[in-house]
């Protein structure tokens, strides 16, 4: 489920949207169980990272209160996920909704493993 906050709603609290549409932020996020064996260690990082640089938006994820650039194989690397980790994916941008169906239909699918 793809969730968006709503913008100029000023009768909305902080707290309200933050529960309801994950983020106070303009972004959308999804979260994501990471499927593969090994959990994203080179090949399948390299993967994410190729997908996310064709985006213009900003595509991060969220992962034990660190944030780390999908766009960097050094930062995905450096998150240190592993199979069955809970990952939550960011993006914002022009094309953000995109970019976020994308990918995570691409990590969803195991990134080629």
């Amino acid at each position: 489920m793809i969730l968006r906050r709503r913008q100029g709603n000023p009768g909305r609290d902080k707290a309200y949207e933050a529960a309801a549409f994950g983020s106070t932020n303009d972004m959308i996020n999804k979260t994501i169980t990471i499927k593969n064996p090994t959990g994203l260690h080179l090949r399948p990082a390299g993967i994410l990272c190729k997908e996310a640089l064709r985006y213009q938006s900003s595509v991060k994820f969220r992962f034990k209160n660190e944030t780390a650039n999908a766009k960097s194989v050094l930062s995905v690397l450096g998150a240190c996920v592993k199979c069955g980790d809970t990952i939550t994916l960011e993006c914002e941008g022009e094309d953000e909704e995109k970019a976020l169906f994308e990918i995570a239909a691409l990590i969803e699918s195991g990134l080629g493993e």
